[in-house]
């Protein structure tokens, strides 16, 4: 029996969708993982459809329409990092060629539970949901009378479906037209929804399972497959408690059996900073039992931190890295040149100035272990010499953008990446100051950024 039949009244299409994937989890985990995210996006069109409270973003794809503040605000953090959940594992059913494992199927039908569970609860007008329904992952059917579907047979699938779905930015395009029936659907599901405030929404969402799935699919990103015991909670001795023991949530390894990186995991609602401290203990007793310290990650699901103690303070990236982009962190803690013992070839670099900047510039990322570095020269002064000569020399990986400031203030990017942001922003202020100070007709800086 279907756990979604709570649905079926008054959500049938959402609740057809929903079946569907919970029949398939094991047949077909593909299918499943499709329909799963298929059920989210009519779940999300009909909340547009018929809660005045939205606002309709600039796009009605579904990715646009669940970032749209009004939505995340309606439903809370624990309903939206669902959605985030359920639209990966869906995406990469129908574009991933790879296979899909039961378990993503199971996470993809018991996140949208949750979501279906909180549709019902707030927008149910004849019955809602027991407070103590939970999804049973052992009522899964085993067997389904489905033919398993290829991923050209679920992009085709996909396609016709959208094209028969009305748009939303067409059906809400003049709210002034709505017919007199969606009117009254309106009034009653808002009825609804307010009544729904009266009595507490008790149900479980489970949260730090949220935030693991969505971890685990990022390090299967990276090309992680936490297939071994020693991947997940890895007990390590040393700690600084009573039992001297502590449990590490994720070991990153490389293939000579020694840590590469540690993620340390934290609540979903906790800045990820916090294990900041726990984690530099665990790479602690990592160092001391296999004489190699890994990559510090913490990480809260949604916001990831990265951390080499040896080298740079912490810093926030968008996920975690593969295995052979942190063997090579790993490796520079050894093979680096020093900057400092780099000769600066006096034919190159004439002026003092620019051997004093180059040397500034130096001391700024191996020293005071910085990441950035800004440059302030006058237009003429020679500023292609620091940027160019002396980290070619040393072969470092360094990004660099110039800016010209014009006496008047006007600020334009002359050459580099325009994307980097300069740092420290009050050199800005300070630049414009200087030009007018020396009557110079522009001030140029160089901003560097070291990878």
């Amino acid at each position: 029996m279907s756990q979604f039949t709570f649905l079926q009244v008054e959500f049938p299409a959402i609740y057809k969708s929903a079946n569907k994937a919970f029949s398939a989890v094991y047949p077909d985990p593909r299918t499943a993982c499709f329909y799963a995210r298929r059920a989210l996006e009519l779940t999300v069109n009909w909340l547009y459809q018929y809660d005045n409270s939205l606002e309709l973003p600039y796009h009605d794809n579904l990715s646009a329409l669940i970032h749209e503040p009004t939505f995340k605000t309606l439903v809370g953090e624990a309903v939206f990092n669902k959605t985030r959940v359920i639209i990966k594992l869906g995406n990469q059913a129908v574009h991933s060629p790879k296979p899909i494992p039961v378990n993503d199927a199971i996470n993809a039908v018991r996140e949208f539970f949750h979501v279906a569970y909180w549709l019902a609860h707030t927008y149910g007008r004849s019955s809602k949901p027991e407070p103590g329904l939970t999804f049973k992952p052992e009522a899964l059917p085993k067997t389904a009378p489905v033919s398993k579907q290829t991923i050209e047979q679920l992009q085709k699938l996909e396609t016709q479906l959208r094209e028969r779905d009305e748009k939303l930015s067409t059906l809400l395009a003049d709210k002034n037209a709505l017919d007199e029936e969606l009117k009254r659907l309106r009034a009653e599901i808002t009825a609804a929804k307010k009544a729904s405030t009266t009595q507490p929404d008790t149900h479980d969402y489970s949260e730090a399972q949220t935030r693991d799935i969505f971890i685990d699919l990022l390090l299967k990103e990276a090309g992680w497959t936490l297939d071994q015991l020693r991947d997940r909670e890895f007990a390590v001795a040393g700690m600084p408690n009573t039992s001297g023991e502590g449990f590490v949530d994720y070991v990153l390894w490389g293939d000579d059996g020694k840590p590469l990186a540690i993620v340390e995991a934290k609540r979903t609602r906790n800045d990820p900073r916090i294990g900041q401290q726990q984690a530099k203990l665990y790479a602690d007793c990592l160092e001391t039992q296999f004489g190699q310290r890994p990559i510090i990650f913490y990480s809260n699901g949604y916001e990831h931190w990265l951390w080499d103690n040896t080298n740079y303070p912490p810093r926030q990236v968008q996920g975690f890295y593969k295995k052979t982009e942190l063997e090579l962190l790993v490796q520079r803690r050894t093979t680096r040149k020093s900057l400092a013992e780099a000769t600066i070839k006096a034919s190159i670099a004439e002026r003092y100035y620019q051997t004093r900047a180059i040397r500034r510039i130096t001391e700024a990322f191996e020293r005071d272990k910085d990441r950035k570095a800004l440059i302030v020269m006058a237009t003429g002064a020679g500023k292609g010499l620091p940027k160019n000569k002396s980290f070619q020399k040393n072969k470092r990986q360094v990004f660099s953008r110039m800016i010209i400031i014009l006496r008047g203030g006007e600020k334009r990017v002359a050459e580099g990446n325009p994307f980097l942001p300069l740092s420290p922003s009050s050199m800005h202020e300070e630049s414009i100051h200087l030009s007018s100070t020396l009557k110079l007709n522009s001030v140029k800086l160089v901003c560097f950024v070291a990878k």
